[in-house]
């Protein structure tokens, strides 16, 4: 079948996308759908529903788990997220994908980043253009192509797509874990870069809240009964931070202090918020030592209390000889298509750490071309619509027709 079937025939199905593939985007990007915006997720969800519904599958909505937060007096609540799409398509076929993508975006309702503007005639300034509302059009239109193949048959899909990606997929990550064992391999709709290069190995993340109280007092008349919970976070944040280089990769960014309030009070809470990046997973282990031992030595401050909430929702995605194998094959696709694809290693996390760590190989940049993401620059190359729909059209064509490898077979070799 590898030396004789037209693929050719199949990727014209896309050729005369671009406007209609642009329209939908701008509609799309219409939407506020920031992650704590549930009415305008909800939109999202309904649109997206009604679109993906041309593929013949039927679309259900699964509920998303709470997400635990802290808030910013220092309570521990469960705070609701919306609800995820899914779809699943001939799950018993030789061929099993599964297409992942989110429907949120880091600008909340009330952010002054609502509108689009053409900066020219292939870029497309709007809220979610590349991350990732191109991309969710990207996946929708290969699969629409992939439906109009004589090898769609062999070709099992399950999509998933989610409402909580920005803030960590908390909600939803067991979903993407239960959906990877199903599958023999993933594709994720991230963004590329603007020069189309995609993301290789990918840092793990956590996301942690340091809750430290103090006592409340006057500042003149009792300062000394006070305890200074700001300046106790201080300490804290000295600490943590210092705790960037320890490990290879390893990095630690402080990126919000609440608490405090008049002049003239000590203050008696502070909840510091920071991020970590770590390319080892047992280095998640080192680093929540350091940290607890540095809660601890707060704690037992007289007058002093101190937590820790949260933990590490993404581990590191690896570049293992297996998702290696899988970038050769999409490059090969690209050859075809007069791309070059190339990969680099990144401090970035998204949903495909969590697949990746299920077990099978992902590659999770196949979206638009474009740049500035969670900025007000935010842009889509309108081109790579196409482009981009045709790259993952061939590839799991390719990987249908058996002319280049499955990805999940080539881990099961391995495994042997």
């Amino acid at each position: 079948m590898a030396d004789t079937y037209n693929y050719k025939a199949d990727l014209a199905f896309l050729d005369d996308k671009r406007a209609p593939m642009t329209e939908t985007l701008r509609a799309w990007c219409a939407i506020n759908s920031g992650s704590a915006n549930l009415a305008g997720l909800k939109a999202m969800r309904e649109a997206l529903g009604g679109a993906f519904s041309e593929l013949g599958a039927e679309v259900e909505t699964v509920p998303s788990r709470p997400h635990r937060i802290v808030t910013q007096e220092g309570e521990t609540v469960e705070q609701p997220v919306g609800d995820m799409l899914r779809l699943v398509k001939r799950p018993q076929a030789p061929v099993r994908v599964l297409l992942a993508g989110h429907m949120d975006t880091v600008f909340g309702a009330d952010h002054p980043f609502q509108g689009e503007k053409f900066l020219d005639d292939d870029t497309l300034n709007a809220p979610g253009a590349a991350d990732m509302k191109g991309g969710l059009l990207v996946m929708l239109n290969a699969l629409l192509a992939i439906e109009h193949s004589s090898l769609a048959d062999r070709i099992g899909y399950e999509v998933l797509i989610n409402a909580d990606e920005e803030i960590g997929s908390i909600g939803s990550a067991h979903m993407l874990t239960e959906a990877a064992k199903r599958a023999q391999f993933a594709c994720v709709y991230e963004p590329a870069l603007a020069d189309g290069t995609l993301a290789g190995a990918r840092k793990g993340s956590g996301n942690f809240a340091a809750v430290i109280r103090g006592k409340s007092a006057h500042a003149g008349r009792e300062h000394h009964l006070g305890r200074n919970a700001l300046a106790a976070a201080a300490d804290f944040i000295s600490g943590i931070d210092k705790l960037s280089g320890k490990r290879e990769g390893l990095t630690v960014n402080v990126a919000r202090v609440d608490g405090g309030g008049p002049n003239n009070v000590v203050p008696d809470l502070a909840v510091v918020r920071f991020n970590v990046r770590l390319e080892q997973p047992q280095d998640s282990d080192w680093l929540l030592e350091q940290a607890q031992a540095l809660i601890a030595d707060i704690d037992r401050r007289d007058g002093y209390s101190a937590s820790l909430e949260g933990g590490f929702t993404r581990p590191p995605k690896p570049m293992t000889p297996q998702l290696k194998a899988f970038f050769l094959s999409l490059r090969a696709a690209g050859e075809e298509l007069g791309l070059n694809i190339d990969w680099v290693p990144t401090g970035g996390c998204c949903d495909g750490n969590n697949i990746a760590a299920a077990g099978i190989p992902v590659i999770d940049t196949l979206g638009v071309r474009g740049a500035n993401i969670h900025s007000a620059q935010e842009f889509c190359k309108l081109d790579s619509l196409v482009e981009r729909a045709k790259l993952s059209t061939l590839l799991l064509l390719k990987i249908a027709a058996g002319e280049i490898p499955n990805p999940g077979e080539f881990i099961n070799t391995e495994k042997r």
